[in-house]
């Protein structure tokens, strides 16, 4: 006779908290964690919960229990959506201020709508193609405006050729020279001299789509 589901999940708990059982968090959940923890940082006066991997895994029956019913072997356990689990951490009112505030995307002047990495480092990353970006001056913020992303600006073959989070500093003074440097090397990419009024895009000179 099976065990019932909840004797099942109470054990499961106590392996995952005691490290005899692993779980893993898929990038989703990586970066709904550090969406959250970005609110923490930045909103330090409102009550957001602590979703750091340490805690969760020390306290597994406070948010995985009800998520383990129906788990009987370790790829049922590798298969969990831990992100849809997190995000019952949070209420209504946060989640609304979370997609808000730390948005999953966000668009460009050229119009695309490109990733956040909230992964990678300690400050959100936004890396774009330097052609998207053309004509804007001030670096795009997330959080109410009190975050400003990391620009990676990216050369047509999709490598950073600029780092940095004052947008109209590079205009002014590094643009200039990653023109120079790369001009001659990626010839069907816009290099206007005027990058304040050029028209910002994610196509090649002479593609219309």
């Amino acid at each position: 006779m099976n065990p019932p589901e909840e004797e099942v999940a109470s054990v499961l708990c106590e392996a995952i908290r005691s490290k005899a059982v692993k779980i893993t968090f898929s990038r989703e959940a990586q970066t709904f964690q550090a969406r959250v923890r970005l609110m923490q940082q930045t909103f330090s006066e409102e009550n957001w919960p602590d979703l750091s991997d340490e805690l969760l895994l020390a306290t597994p029956r406070d948010w995985l229990l009800p998520w383990l019913s129906g788990i009987r072997s370790g790829e049922q356990l590798a298969a969990l959506n831990l992100g849809a689990a997190l995000a019952e951490r949070l209420t209504w009112e946060q989640r609304r201020l979370l997609n808000d505030r730390a948005p999953v995307t966000i668009s460009v002047p050229s119009g695309s709508n490109i990733a956040i990495d909230y992964v990678s480092g300690e400050i959100p990353v936004l890396a774009v193609k330097l052609q998207e970006m053309f004509g804007l001056a001030d670096t795009p913020a997330i959080a109410g405006g009190r975050v400003k992303l990391l620009l990676h600006l990216l050369s047509p073959a999709r490598r950073p050729v600029q780092i940095t989070r004052d947008l109209k500093a590079f205009w002014n003074t590094g643009y200039p020279q990653v023109k120079k440097e790369l001009k001659g090397r990626y010839p069907k990419h816009p290099w206007p001299d005027d990058p304040w009024n050029a028209m910002p895009t994610r196509k090649t000179k002479g593609r219309n789509g």
